[in-house]
């Protein structure tokens, strides 16, 4: 893997030494780390940036997909339709940069989340019955995917799961809404009054990929946990509905496809945003919608493969055999 000299510098100082909670105190004087569900703090390691050193967004502007963003064809971006709300694509060039997304669609507080090294691209409705929160980048990684924290009680969540792992709020968990990666050119058609996140206001390579190759890689950066089932390839994309996955080389040899209850449809012009220097100039994955025996989009999660095994080791593996 290759990357960016910004995040190769992040990266050099990341900590591989057994973690404990004592060594995060100073800089988490407000979280109660008493209260967790980690047994083993050894799965816990600094990706390298601080608390907030990757800036979470808040509140972003957004353009019309008629003003024609600066967006190459093939480019992925999650995609939110909320029914009686103008649908949003949030571009995963930003993503990439910030990797959460606070914002409000009509009355609903939303944090869309990308964790770039687990491939994992999740929308969570921010509201709980103690309260909306609202989610940072808390520089830590547990099996190679992104530990996110609320500002308010400064609990820790565990992206992949949406689920708070250490502190005041352990055990609770966020609700998944439905949201899909898919390119640009798949959601402007589809949606030519719609709305694309603007460019923050931050010095960023916008559009650049950090992670060059990084899905062609034998073994997922910074992650010691078991290989997956069946011989499938660490970082070969599945499709996750619940403790479910499915193969996307499945789904793209298939076309179409219904098993569980579930409906999957593929079709290519999507790049993968950790293949080339240029994250539209990726390799193909193609895109994916997965809805339910009435027609209505479902929440899932296009993840690598070692990243569902890590949390879902007793996940059903839909290889279709």
């Amino acid at each position: 893997m290759r990357l960016i000299p910004t995040i190769a510098a992040f990266c050099t100082v990341a900590s591989m030494s057994a973690a404990s909670p004592e060594f995060w105190t100073s800089e988490w004087p407000n979280t109660d780390f008493e209260n967790t569900s980690v047994e083993n703090w050894v799965e816990i390691m600094s990706g390298g940036p601080p608390k907030d050193g990757i800036p979470a967004l808040d509140d972003p502007e957004f353009i019309s997909v008629a003003d024609k963003p600066d967006l190459l064809p093939r480019e992925p971006v999650i995609t939110l339709e909320i029914e009686g709300e103008v649908p949003r694509a949030y571009p995963i060039r930003y993503l990439t940069w910030h990797e959460i997304v606070n914002d409000v669609v009509g009355d609903i507080p939303v944090a869309v989340t990308f964790c770039p090294l687990c491939n994992s691209g999740i929308t969570f409705d921010r509201r709980l019955d103690q309260g909306t929160l609202s989610f940072g980048v808390s520089g830590k990684l547990r099996n190679s995917d992104m530990v996110m924290f609320d500002r308010e009680t400064e609990s820790w969540w565990q992206q992949a799961i949406g689920e708070a792992i250490v502190g005041d709020l352990t055990g609770t968990e966020l609700v998944s809404l439905p949201s899909w990666m898919e390119s640009w050119s798949s959601f402007a058609e589809r949606n030519p009054d719609g709305l694309v996140m603007a460019q923050p206001a931050f010095r960023r390579q916008y559009g650049a990929n950090p992670y060059v190759r990084y899905d062609s890689s034998n073994r997922p950066f910074l992650y010691s946990g078991e290989m997956p089932p069946h011989d499938i390839p660490a970082l070969a994309r599945v499709v996750r509905v619940g403790d479910a996955a499915w193969p996307l080389t499945r789904l793209s040899e298939a076309g179409e496809l219904t098993e569980a209850g579930v409906t999957f449809t593929w079709g290519e012009g999507q790049a993968s945003a950790l293949d080339a220097a240029r994250i539209g100039a990726g390799k193909e994955v193609g895109n994916v919608r997965v809805r339910d025996a009435s027609g209505n989009d479902l929440p899932h999660d296009v993840m690598f493969a070692f990243a569902f095994h890590a949390f879902w080791p007793e996940g059903n593996w839909m290889l279709g055999q």
